[in-house]
């Protein structure tokens, strides 16, 4: 038995529940992972699974073990990393999710540059907007804007991201210009509604313009999960959109957007990028998160003030 891949499979057992689901984002097989577990409890004379025909949970020795193993293949990972042809060179695959529109405009763009700086490291790039489970899905980290909706997950804050509200010209020219707020909400118009992975109903916008505050909910023709989807029913003239910046900077440029009430500022949208808290941050990983700071320092300049909200799509 090679008692590192038996702790690792052991560890990914415990954190996804289920051999399968281990077996798969460790890429080896059911077997091989059971066949692991098994030797490492017969090592220890300890059991350190239950099994059920649901679920896997680790046992009362199972979870001190996992809690000391979690750590021990951190450290080790940690000395090989030190080493300095591994500092200068990180290497392995790396598993990311990021919203549709931000790898479509932000970040495929610039990962020439990335992969020159890091030409051993192969990115798994997710484009979504959907809930993502790191753990289960082995995933390294996401990128997501607006308030996290899981508090436990460890999060490095990349930017504030401008919001403006736009509508096509072919919308303008049918329902009219709004002149204030107001009309999103009273049935003269009607905007364009994002879900994304939240449930509940849609959150309100915040508007100020000097001492004048407004909270507009809107009236939703259609609600869409995906970011592209969302700037795509605006520019057909389905409706009214909320938008950070970046993604209207081109539509607006082209006369296929037009920003409404510029005299009002609406609150910015955080954007983080999130990990498991038990996860050790791999130096690939802590290379990816720098690259990425400094990427969104670059595409979106500090805002202030940076009050947090929910907002549409990153």
């Amino acid at each position: 038995m090679d008692r590192i891949d038996a702790m690792q499979a052991f560890v990914r057992v415990v954190e996804t529940g289920s051999f399968t689901r281990a077996a798969e984002t460790l890429q080896s097989s059911r077997t091989r992972v059971t066949q692991l577990v098994q030797s490492l409890e017969a090592h220890l004379r300890v059991k350190l699974l239950h099994r059920t025909t649901r679920k896997v949970n680790a046992t009362a020795d199972g979870a001190a073990y996992y809690a000391r193993v979690v750590r021990l293949l951190a450290d080790l990972d940690d000395a090989e990393t030190s080493l300095s042809a591994a500092s200068e060179a990180p290497r392995g695959r790396l598993r990311v999710d990021v919203p549709a529109p931000l790898a479509r405009l932000v970040l495929v763009p610039a990962l020439p540059d990335f992969h020159a700086r890091y030409p051993d490291i192969q990115l798994d790039l997710g484009a979504s907007d959907r809930h993502v489970d790191l753990i289960d899905e082995n995933v390294d980290c996401v990128v997501r804007g607006g308030t996290l909706s899981d508090p436990s997950l460890r999060a490095r804050h990349l930017a504030d991201l401008a919001l403006g509200i736009y509508a096509s010209p072919a919308y303008l020219a049918r329902a009219g210009t709004p002149v204030h707020p107001h009309a999103l909400d009273d049935g003269t118009h009607r905007i364009v509604g994002y879900r994304g992975s939240r449930t509940g109903p849609p959150l309100a916008y915040d508007l100020q313009r000097g001492d004048e505050h407004v909270s507009v909910h809107g009236r939703p023709v259609m609600s869409v999960d995906d970011g592209n989807a969302y700037l795509a029913a605006g520019l057909a003239g389905m409706g009214v959109l909320w938008l950070p910046h970046y993604m209207a900077r081109e539509p607006v440029a082209h006369g296929e957007l037009v920003p409404l009430f510029e005299d009002w500022q609406l609150a910015p949208m955080p954007l983080y990028l999130a990990f498991p808290p038990s996860r050790h941050v791999s130096h690939k990983l802590r290379v990816f998160i720098d690259w990425v700071v400094d990427l969104m320092a670059q595409q979106a300049p500090a805002i202030l003030p940076p009050k947090a909200r929910e907002a549409p799509p990153a």
